[in-house]
């Protein structure tokens, strides 16, 4: 999918690609595990090897099944990654003969319940972008300092699309009764990229309506958008890039509620304050819909015929903690950041390239 960008500068030159050395991920929890209860909770390091590998890895180990183990959220392959997961304490002993070339057991505690998905705040990341000349050095830090003040979409990133980029139109034929999958994970994975996708063509959309509200006069506008004059004008004024629109559906960041956009002026200021975002549709059942001239935007990315339930998912992030570090002798610039879960390291990095990693090839 061809997509709109945030940021308005020209393509980067760097040369990224996933790899142990050059893409750290460590998981942040949600809670502070206890040290008590009947769940041994395990700090691992993986590197290789996909989250579920490593659980299947884990299960024939202790000679149990993998759905015994509890983790928070699937962690990308060709990266080192530092995640928790969870057994039931009655199979520590079992553990002690554990031995893998890809997994590491960095800690151990305990924790009266085992760990679900979603149990998570976010991730940190590491990322060394190589090749990186002077004057690239020089614009990505300029990007930097938009991206802290702004933030970034967030689209969902090209590892939901698998290595062809097709995965959701597998999904689409599925949703459509023309493509029969008997595997349940399968088919509920490629449904979900195609509600990826839906939410990514809704997102792109509105970064090019935010850009031409940037760029045209008043009046230009309403001829656009056929609105009066001082809605126009409440809608262009707003200090953030990316603009709302009446019947936005937002939510408090980064937890809270999702409510709808009431005072324009007030929750645009919040926005930029980084206290609320607006939210985009995962289409499916039982999922609420945005109203006025947002929906106008957002009905052409819904599908009432998906099997799954939709939700709403944050329009727009905030990546904190950022830190960067240009090691011009060697050519490469490093950089350390968080970002809540649900979010993709690799979007970022293609806001400061300006241009979409099409696979886990180089950009």
């Amino acid at each position: 999918m061809q997509r709109n960008f945030f940021l308005n500068h020209s393509e980067v030159e760097f040369y990224f690609k996933q790899s142990v050395n050059d893409f750290i991920v460590t998981e942040v929890p949600l809670y502070e595990f206890s040290g008590e209860g009947e769940h041994l909770v395990l700090k691992v390091r993986k590197k290789n090897v996909t989250t579920w590998q490593m659980l299947d890895i884990f299960a024939k180990t202790l000679g149990i099944k993998s759905r015994e183990i509890g983790y928070a959220g699937l962690k990308d392959k060709n990266a080192m990654t530092i995640q928790h997961i969870s057994i039931n304490k009655k199979y520590e002993e079992r553990l002690k003969d554990f031995e893998s070339k890809d997994i590491k057991i960095l800690e151990t505690t305990y924790h009266k319940n085992k760990i679900k998905i979603g149990h998570l705040k976010g991730n940190k990341f590491f990322i060394r972008l190589k090749k990186t000349n002077p004057l690239s050095a020089t614009k990505i830090d300029e990007a930097i300092k938009a991206i802290k003040t702004y933030g970034i979409p967030n689209f969902f990133g090209f590892q939901r699309f698998g290595i062809t980029q097709e995965n959701y139109n597998r999904g689409k034929e599925i949703v459509e009764g023309k493509l029969k999958i008997r595997d349940r994970k399968e088919k509920k994975f490629l449904i979900g990229s195609y509600q990826s996708y839906m939410f990514n063509s809704w997102l792109s959309k509105r970064l090019e309506i935010s850009k031409i509200i940037e760029s045209c006069s008043i009046k230009e506008l309403q001829s656009y958008f056929k609105l009066d004059k001082n809605i126009i004008t409440a809608i262009k004024n707003q200090p953030h890039r990316f603009k709302l629109l009446q019947g936005d559906l937002m939510h408090h960041y980064p937890h809270g509620r999702v409510f709808e956009l009431s005072n324009m002026e007030e929750d645009s200021k919040r926005f930029v304050e980084k206290d609320v975002v607006p939210t985009g549709i995962l289409s499916g059942s039982r999922v609420s819909q945005s109203k006025d001239l947002a929906f106008e935007y957002e009905k052409d990315f819904l599908d009432e015929q998906i099997p799954l339930n939709g939700t709403r998912k944050f329009a727009w992030i905030f990546p904190k903690e950022i830190e960067t570090n240009y090691r011009e002798k060697d050519f490469w610039y490093e950089l350390n950041f968080y970002l809540p879960k649900g979010s993709y390291a690799t979007v970022l990095i293609e806001e400061l390239a300006h241009k979409e990693l099409l696979s886990e090839a180089n950009l």
